[in-house]
């Protein structure tokens, strides 16, 4: 019997139980979007590391044993989606798991959680940062926010606006070294926020929207939840980029109505019923 009649995406990321980010932002997502997600954890926390304190464990050593049964089963994906990773062991298994699980028919759709707002997470080591790099060459899809665009390019970030020839430069060096197409998220234009998508040979398009409250944990999920989906559903990728953006941008305008903390994520099961 076949484990394959259904597409499936595997997300590799991390568990918070509470704070609707990571996987448990990505598994009702992309499920709803009729898409079957299949997780690999890479650490199981109680809430995420936005809250002063949290229960944390390591699920580095556990993953190559978990994906090894999937290989016993003989699973395959249309799709393979990785999150935040926090070791270059990590970015290892990773790579490995694309190598192995990648067919002609598999979208791969690398989110590079590296920083933001111009500097790196804590967690971001050059180590990492190196190896994330090379991590880039197997992607289909990568989805940075400009802070992480410009630290895989060497790109001196400035705060300010930025010109469409110099995000195009970036796009243009991470398409050289292998995604057809990138979307530089949370280019901020005074009262707008902006994603840029970038296709290798196509005109460079934007996809613009007014600001609404503050940053909240899981947001960048959601959106790569979405676009994962409809790439597997073969939903053209600007219509993809316009559907996360407007859903994510409801999300955050529910949670401000229900006075929802910003370490709690977005209350976006409320709004599942309109992203279709």
């Amino acid at each position: 019997m076949s484990h394959n009649n259904q597409k499936k995406i595997a997300v590799i990321n991390d568990l918070s139980g509470f704070g609707r980010c990571s996987l448990m932002a990505a598994i009702p997502v992309i499920s709803h979007l009729k898409v079957q997600c299949c997780a690999v954890p890479t650490a199981i926390l109680s809430n995420h590391t936005g809250f002063d304190e949290y229960f944390f464990d390591d699920y580095t050593e556990k993953m190559q044993p978990y994906v090894d049964h999937w290989k016993k089963l003989n699973l395959e994906f249309e799709g393979i989606t990785s999150g935040f990773l926090g070791s270059v062991h990590q970015v290892q298994i990773v790579k490995k798991f694309i190598r192995d699980f990648k067919t002609e028919r598999t979208q791969v759709i690398i989110d590079p959680v590296m920083g933001d707002y111009g500097h790196r997470y804590p967690t971001c080591t050059n180590d990492i940062c190196s190896t994330m790099s090379e991590l880039v060459e197997y992607a289909d899809i990568m989805t940075p926010n400009l802070t992480e665009a410009c630290i895989l390019t060497d790109t001196g970030y400035h705060e300010g606006v930025w010109r469409i020839k110099e995000l195009e430069k970036i796009a243009e060096t991470l398409c050289e070294r292998g995604p057809d197409r990138i979307v530089i998220t949370g280019i901020l234009q005074g009262q707008f926020i902006s994603n840029m998508i970038y296709c290798r040979g196509e005109e460079v398009r934007m996809v613009k929207s007014h600001r609404v409250g503050t940053e909240r944990s899981g947001t960048g999920d959601i959106f790569t939840a979405v676009i994962a989906a409809d790439a597997v559903n073969g939903v053209e990728l600007y219509h993809s980029v316009r559907k996360a953006s407007t859903f994510v941008k409801k999300c955050i305008l529910r949670s401000i109505e229900l006075d929802i903390p910003k370490t709690d994520g977005v209350c976006f099961e409320e709004m599942l019923q309109h992203l279709k």
